[in-house]
C-alpha cells in the first residue's frame, strides 16, 4: 500500500546525525532530507521479462563483439582470456555488492544514495556526479559507434550527420515516451543481441571445427602458432614483461566490456517486485560471464591468429570484428552483414541504456538536495521528465565526431569518461563494506534479505582492492612514452573526483556515518510494498518463461 504524503514526511531522512532507538536508526536533523513531495515519484512499469532480458544481455555490445578482436591482437588467445575472466570476477563483487543493498532499499538514486547514505553525504554527492558524467557522456559515444557501423554499407562521409541526428531522435524519444518504452526496446534489443552472440559462438565453432566451406580443422592450431600470448611492444626486449603488459592493456579494456551491468540496480525504483527480480538477476550473472564473454573470448582466440593484419584495422564496424574476419576467410558471404546489424543494435542499445542511467543518477541526486530542485520534477506516469531532457542534451556531442576539427576534442571526452566506470565499481564495494558494518552494529540480520551473497564481505574486499588497480594501471602506457594530453585523459578523473568529494564534505561539513548511526529503515519501502504476490507458472510456455525469464 502506498503511502499518504503524511507518511512519507514522517519517514522522509536527513543524512547528516544520526539518533539510535533500540538498534534501529533514523534521521531527525532537516538541513539533508528527501523532499517529501517528490520522493519515489517514479513508477514501477518494468515487468520480469524486461529486468530478465536486461540483466541477462544488457552489456553486450561492441565492447565485446568488436574490442574482443581488439584485446586478442593486444595479448594473445589466452591473455585475453585471462583479462576477461579476471576482470570478470571485480564485476561479480560489484553487482553482488549493489544487489544485496538493492534488496534492502530499492529506491531511487540507487547506490550513489547508498553511498551518501552510509558511508557520507559528501562521498555520494562525488559518486552520483561521477556516475552521471560518465553515463551522459558515453550516450553521444554509442550513437557515434552507431553511426559508423553503418559504413559498413554506406561509406559516404556526408551522410553521418544525417544518420547522427535520426540516432539522436530515436535514442532520445525512447526515453522521453517512458520507461515502458525504453523495458520493451531494451527487451527486443537483449532477444538480438543473445541471439547475435549464440549465432557467432555456433559459427565460431563450426568454422574451428573444419565445417566452413573453405577452412580446414583449426583447434587450438592458433594458440600454438602464432602462440597464446602477444606482447605489447612496450618492453621488446624483455617479452615475458612484455606479455605480462599486454594482458594489462587487456584488463582495463575488458573492464570497459563489463560496464553497466548495474542497470538493474539502477532500474529498481522503477521495477515491479524489485527485490525479486534484482535478486533473480545477480544470481544469474555468473553464468552470463560465464557463457558469453569467457566462451565468446575462448572462440575469437580459435578461430583468428592474434597478428592477423585486419585485426589491427579501425574502421568502427564489422569489418574489424574478429568473427567476420574468420567468416570471410573461410569463405561465408552472408552472415557478415547480419553480424553488423546486429552490433550496430548493440550500440544503439547502449546508448539508450546509458541515457536511461544518467537521467535516473541525476534525478536521485535532486532528490537528496545535491542537485538543482527543478530535475525532481515527474510526470503524472513517474517520468522524471527533466533529468531525461538535461541527459538528452548530452547525446548532441555526438555531431562532434562529424566534424573533423572538432574530433579531436571528442576523442578527448571519450577518454575522460573511461575510468569513471571504475570510480562506479569501487564505490559500491566500498559503501557494501560500510553497509555490512552497520547491518552488524545495529543487529539487524543480511541473511533475512530477499538476496545477500554467503561470499561478502570478502568479496567487496577482492572488488576494492582490484578496482583501486585498474584505476591506477588505466594509463600505464603513457609512461613508456610520455605525453601530458595521454596522462591528463588518463588520470583527471582522479583529482575531479577528489574536488567534487572535498569540496561538498567542507561546504556541508559532512562526517563519514558510524556503524550505529546508518539509517536502514528512513524512506525505504517494506517488503510488502513493493513485492507482488509469486504466480507459479502452469502452462508449458510459462513455465519456460520462467527458465528464462
Amino acid at each position: 500500500m502506498s503511502d499518504t504524503l503524511g507518511e512519507k514526511a514522517d519517514r522522509t531522512s536527513s543524512l547528516e546525525k544520526g539518533v539510535v532507538h533500540d538498534y534501529v536508526t533514523t534521521q531527525t536533523d532537516s538541513k539533508y532530507h528527501f523532499d517529501a513531495a517528490d520522493l519515489d515519484r517514479v513508477q514501477r512499469r518494468l515487468k520480469q521479462r524486461h529486468v530478465q532480458m536486461i540483466a541477462i544481455a544488457g552489456t553486450l555490445g561492441t565492447g565485446l563483439f568488436l574490442g574482443s578482436g581488439h584485446a586478442l591482437q593486444a595479448a594473445g588467445p589466452l591473455g585475453a582470456l585471462i583479462a576477461y575472466a579476471f576482470v570478470g570476477t571485480t564485476a561479480y563483487a560489484s553487482l553482488c555488492a549493489v544487489g544485496e543493498m538493492t534488496s534492502h532499499a530499492p529506491i531511487s538514486g540507487t547506490f550513489p544514495h547508498f553511498a551518501a547514505r552510509w558511508v557520507d553525504p559528501a562521498f555520494g554527492f562525488a559518486v552520483g556526479w561521477n556516475y552521471f558524467y560518465t553515463n551522459a557522456i558515453s550516450v553521444p559515444v554509442e550513437i557515434t559507434a552507431a553511426g559508423l557501423l553503418l559504413t559498413f554499407w554506406d561509406d559516404n562521409t556526408n551522410h553521418q550527420a544525417g544518420y547522427t541526428a535520426v540516432i539522436i531522435v530515436l535514442c532520445c524519444a525512447i526515453n522521453i515516451f517512458g520507461v515502458r518504452w525504453f523495458g520493451e526496446s531494451e527487451f527486443i534489443f537483449s532477444i538480438i543481441k543473445l541471439l547475435l552472440i549464440t549465432i557467432l559462438v555456433i559459427t565460431g565453432l563450426v568454422i574451428d571445427l573444419g565445417g566452413a566451406p573453405k577452412q580446414q580443422r583449426l583447434g587450438f592450431h592458433y594458440w600454438k602458432n602464432p602462440g597464446p600470448l602477444n606482447g605489447a611492444d612496450l618492453t621488446p626486449k624483455k617479452p615475458s614483461l612484455d606479455k605480462f603488459l599486454g594482458i594489462l592493456t587487456v584488463l582495463v579494456q575488458a573492464a570497459f566490456s563489463f560496464q553497466g551491468m548495474e542497470l538493474v540496480a539502477v532500474a529498481a525504483s522503477e521495477t515491479a517486485s524489485p527485490r525479486r527480480n534484482v535478486a533473480k538477476a545477480v544470481r544469474r550473472v555468473f553464468w552470463r560471464i560465464l557463457i558469453f564473454y569467457l566462451l565468446g573470448v575462448l572462440v575469437t582466440g580459435m578461430v583468428v591468429p592474434f597478428n592477423d593484419p585486419n585485426l589491427l584495422s579501425d574502421t568502427g564496424n564489422a569489418a574489424e570484428s574478429p568473427y567476420v574476419i574468420a567468416m570471410t576467410r573461410a569463405g561465408i558471404k552472408v552472415l557478415p552483414h547480419i553480424i553488423n546489424a546486429g552490433i550496430f543494435t548493440s550500440a544503439f542499445s547502449a546508448g539508450n541504456s546509458f541515457l536511461f542511467c544518467s537521467s535516473r543518477v541525476l534525478y536521485g541526486l535532486a532528490l537528496r538536495g545535491q542537485a538543482p530542485r527543478l530535475f525532481t520534477y515527474c510526470t503524472k506516469n513517474g517520468l522524471p521528465l527533466a533529468a531525461v531532457i538535461a541527459s538528452s542534451c548530452f547525446s548532441l556531442l555526438a555531431f562532434m565526431n562529424v566534424s573533423s576539427g572538432a574530433e579531436t576534442v571528442f576523442n578527448w571526452f571519450v577518454n575522460l569518461s573511461t575510468v569513471g566506470g571504475f570510480f562506479g565499481w569501487l564505490a559500491m564495494n566500498i559503501t557494501y563494506v560500510f553497509f555490512y558494518r552497520g547491518f552488524k552494529a545495529q543487529g539487524l540480520d543480511r541473511t533475512k534479505l530477499v538476496y545477500h551473497s554467503g561470499l561478502q564481505p570478502w568479496l567487496s574486499y577482492w572488488g576494492i582492492f582490484w578496482i583501486t588497480i585498474f584505476i591506477l594501471i588505466n594509463g600505464f602506457n603513457v609512461f613508456f612514452d610520455f605525453n601530458a594530453s595521454g596522462f591528463l585523459t588518463a588520470y583527471i578523473n582522479i583529482p575531479i573526483f577528489a574536488v567534487l568529494y572535498f569540496g561538498w564534505k567542507i561546504f556541508k561539513r559532512t562526517k563519514v556515518w558510524k556503524p550505529h548511526e546508518m539509517d536502514f529503515v528512513t524512506g525505504i519501502p517494506t517488503v510488502e510494498e513493493t513485492e507482488e504476490p509469486a504466480q507459479p507458472p502452469v502452462t508449458i510456455g510459462e513455465k519456460i518463461a520462467a527458465i528464462l525469464f
